[in-house]
């Protein structure tokens, strides 16, 4: 998947503030709206999914966290080592999460990635909730 050609969606042009650290001492965005987290946890469009080396398309956030999880080591080793971080080029490039992209960028193991990208679904789904 060449992502260079891909449009970048940048979730800072939603969000208001520099940013702060919260209790767990993660940086994060001051204020991410509503409308950001809606936009990172939707579909993206299909010429920008993310194709599996064992074939399994990816279209939002929720997918690739249960790739991750049901992923054997040598398809997550194809797409995250040394020369090449293909899930956290596609959350940043594609979905818009530079947070989370850093988090996959620094996974040594599929269970680590695949953590962080819980976590990450659940914070978004909650700052959805109205307030």
């Amino acid at each position: 998947m060449d992502l260079g050609r891909k449009t970048l969606r940048s979730a800072s042009r939603f969000c208001k503030g520099a940013g702060k650290t919260d209790a767990k001492g993660v940086k994060e965005m001051a204020t991410l709206t509503k409308t950001a987290a809606k936009k990172m946890l939707e579909d993206v469009p299909e010429e920008e999914r993310f194709w599996c080396h064992d074939g399994k398309v990816l279209k939002n956030m929720a997918e690739l966290e249960t790739a991750l999880k049901q992923m054997n080591e040598e398809i997550f080793r194809y797409h995250s080592n040394q020369s090449k971080s293909d899930f956290s080029n596609w959350v940043r490039d594609v979905i818009g999460d530079k947070e989370l992209a850093k988090n996959l960028q620094k996974s040594t193991t599929r269970a680590q990635a695949a953590k962080y990208v819980t976590d990450r679904v659940g914070w978004l789904k909650s700052r959805m909730v109205i307030r």
